[in-house]
């Protein structure tokens, strides 16, 4: 599977501080809602009703997670998905890890690096 793919699954949830509109994790969330993307943001930092604080708040079935978050925080993120059932994370530049990704490979998940806003610019939902 590549990035691409990862596109015609439709519940997505972005991880990372989505409500600074200077950073990508807002711009991928702004990006997949406007291309009618079932998406939400997660911020483990953030208090706010404007995103959730964890995986485990979010109220549908994630197929994937967009992981736009340090790597010492996105490797307690990975751990909860694994908890979850979600197999299938794309991550940004800068969010990867060797640990990130030796644990998804044991676990089962597919981890793509790669960049949403970049998949999405090809992007053609027929």
């Amino acid at each position: 599977m590549d990035a691409k793919e990862l596109l015609n699954y439709k519940n997505w949830v972005v991880v990372g501080d989505v409500l600074n509109v200077e950073k990508y994790a807002y711009k991928i969330l702004k990006a997949l809602k406007k291309s009618n993307f079932n998406v939400s943001g997660v911020n483990p930092r953030e208090n706010s009703d404007k995103v959730y604080k964890s995986l485990e708040d979010v109220p549908y079935k994630i197929d994937v997670i967009d992981l736009c978050i340090n790597p010492i925080s996105g490797l307690k993120v990975i751990e909860k998905a694994i908890d979850l059932g979600v197999d299938k994370v794309l991550i940004q530049p800068g969010a990867e890890s060797y640990e990130i990704l030796n644990l998804c490979k044991s676990k089962g998940i597919i981890a793509i690096a790669g960049c949403a806003l970049v998949e999405l610019s090809n992007y053609d939902p027929r």
